[in-house]
C-alpha cells in the first residue's frame, strides 16, 4: 500500500483508540494516539513539579521534549519520551485527571502538533485525537469523525474502569465525560469539530468490528480514487 494517513477524531470514549489500533494493525501501519502525547507532557510536568497553571513553563516543557513512537518486540507502538518508554505511567489516575488543563494550553498544542506532523511525514499512520483532520493532518488520505451518544460513551468508560477494579459510579463518569466534551468543544485553540470532508460514524449501536469494517471500506474506496 502506498503512503497513507488516516485521521480519526471524536469525543472521549467514542471508541477511536480501540478502532484506530485495530485498523492500523490490519493495514500494517503505525498507530498514533495523540492523547498519549498530551498525557506524556502532563506526566513530565507532574514529575518536575511544574504548576499546571503555568502555561509558559508547560509550553517550554513541550517544545523541549522529544516524543516518538516505536514498535516494541510485540509489534505494538509505544510512546517514548526523551528516549524512555513511559507507557506504563500514562494510565496513572493523577495523569488522567490533570491532562485536560494541559491540553488546552496553546503553546503545548502547537509543540505537539509539530511533533505529530513530523511523525506522519515519515510513516503511514492511523492517527487518533480531537483535531487530527482539522489541524494536524488537514490533507489526510481519509478522515473519520467517530462519535456515540453521551450515555453510551459514559457506560463504556464506566465499564472499562470497573473492569480495572476502580470504585466509580456511572453518574460520576457521565459527569466526567460531559465535562471533557465541554472543554474539548469550547477551547479556543483547536476545538473538537468535525472536518468538513470527514465521514461521520455514530458507533452507538455498532460493534467494534462493524466500525472497523466500515472504516476499512471507506479507506479502500479512497485508495481507488
Amino acid at each position: 500500500m502506498s503512503s497513507i494517513s488516516i485521521a480519526i477524531d471524536g469525543p472521549v470514549a467514542s471508541g477511536k483508540t480501540t478502532v484506530g489500533r485495530l485498523i492500523a494493525k490490519k493495514l500494517g501501519v503505525l498507530f498514533v494516539d495523540t492523547g498519549l502525547m498530551y498525557r506524556a507532557i502532563t506526566w513530565k510536568a507532574l514529575q518536575k513539579g511544574i504548576p499546571l497553571t503555568d502555561k509558559e513553563a508547560l509550553g517550554k516543557l513541550a517544545w523541549d521534549s522529544k516524543l516518538e513512537f516505536q514498535f516494541n518486540r510485540h509489534k505494538e507502538a509505544h510512546l517514548f519520551l526523551d528516549g524512555e518508554d513511559i507507557n506504563d505511567y500514562l494510565q496513572q489516575k493523577e495523569v488522567v485527571e490533570a491532562v485536560s488543563p494541559v491540553s488546552t494550553v496553546s503553546s503545548v498544542r502547537k509543540a505537539l502538533v509539530s511533533a505529530q506532523r513530523e511523525i506522519a511525514s515519515r510513516y503511514s499512520v492511523v492517527m487518533v485525537g480531537r483535531d487530527i483532520g482539522t489541524v494536524v493532518l488537514p490533507d489526510a488520505t481519509c478522515k473519520i469523525f467517530l462519535t456515540a451518544s453521551l450515555e453510551e460513551r459514559a457506560f463504556r468508560r464506566y465499564k472499562e474502569l470497573i473492569d480495572k477494579g476502580e470504585p466509580v459510579t456511572l453518574e460520576e463518569i457521565r459527569n466526567m465525560v460531559a465535562y471533557r466534551d465541554s472543554i474539548d468543544s469550547t477551547r479556543l485553540d483547536s476545538p473538537l469539530v468535525k472536518a468538513e470532508d470527514a465521514y461521520l460514524i455514530d458507533s452507538t449501536n455498532l460493534s467494534i468490528e462493524e466500525v472497523v469494517d466500515l472504516i476499512l471500506q471507506i479507506v479502500q474506496s479512497k485508495e481507488k480514487i
